[in-house]
């Protein structure tokens, strides 16, 4: 399946706190997309309608991490998004790249994995032209199967509506997401990696405690939780396997760091740059280095 995946898609931080996480995500100096709400469909070939979600985006070109808030409860929710933030809120979504979601999807369920079938999201946005409808095309896995995290594999049907030139430049110098890092449960950590290298049909490698899956520009990384604290040292554990922590490529890690600590958020420093804790960042551990 390595062909079908091109990169990651997107990462989401998931919150009912939208105004606040906004205001972090500004402050480490990304710049965001206007808010827009969601349109969903709830099973294959329905049309979407609207649901209880808005999302900004913190958008790189290729990659992005969005920022999804729950804004209205009583709204429809057919992607369980509530019941996602009842669980935890935090980093719970991420969704791999592809240009054929069917293709995928015929994939997917080949390697013999349960998915949702092909689902259609909407959302309307301003653009430099006027109003448009970014328009996209999802599989998602099931999330029983999942217990790290909600997974799904997604196309855009109008990347030029939602990566618009004019979101693309931070101030904090970042280029694009570099890696996800994945902590698993150490009963769960074989069942969680055979199923990403059946996805990206790719051999693990090892460094240190981490197992690593690399195709195309999706990179990917695991760790046990008896070892996590190596690579996460004091950090939040909300469950026994989780989303924990994305990596962010930037152009000049001294500046970036400048930025972030200036609107007041304590870092770390790292090998290669530095880090912000899940704790300040809405439940998303974040590692910077340099692009």
């Amino acid at each position: 399946m390595t062909g079908d995946i091109h990169g990651i898609h997107h990462t989401g931080v998931l919150t009912r706190d939208l105004d606040g996480l906004e205001r972090a995500y500004a402050s480490f100096g990304f710049t965001l997309s206007p808010r827009s709400r969601h349109l969903l469909a709830g099973r294959p070939g329905e049309a979407p309608l609207p649901g209880c979600t808005a999302n900004r985006c913190a958008l790189f070109g290729g990659s992005y991490i969005e920022l999804l808030g729950i804004v209205e409860e009583s709204a429809p929710d057919p992607w369980h998004t509530k019941a996602m933030a009842d669980e935890y809120e935090g980093f719970r979504l991420i969704n791999l790249d592809t240009g054929d979601a069917e293709a995928t999807h015929r994939s997917l369920a080949s390697a013999g994995l349960r998915t949702s079938g092909v689902l259609d999201l909407e959302r309307d946005v301003d653009t430099e032209e006027g109003p448009r409808t970014v328009r996209a095309r999802a599989v998602h896995l099931e999330p029983r199967s999942t217990p790290e995290g909600y997974v799904g594999i997604a196309q855009h049907l109008t990347r030029r509506y939602v990566h618009q030139p004019r979101y693309l430049s931070h101030p904090n110098g970042a280029r694009g997401l570099g890696a996800v890092l994945i902590v698993a449960d150490d009963s769960e950590f074989d069942a969680i990696t055979n199923r990403y290298t059946r996805i990206l049909q790719v051999a693990p490698r090892r460094e240190g405690p981490l197992t690593m899956l690399y195709a195309a520009a999706a990179r990917l990384q695991f760790v046990r939780a008896s070892d996590a604290e190596e690579v996460l040292p004091g950090e939040p554990v909300p469950a026994s396997s989780y989303l924990a922590a994305m990596t962010i490529l930037v152009d000049d890690v001294d500046d970036a760091r400048k930025i972030v600590e200036s609107n007041g958020t304590m870092t770390r420093p790292t090998g290669d740059g530095f880090f912000i804790s899940a704790r300040h960042a809405y439940g998303a551990s974040l590692f910077f280095t340099a692009s």
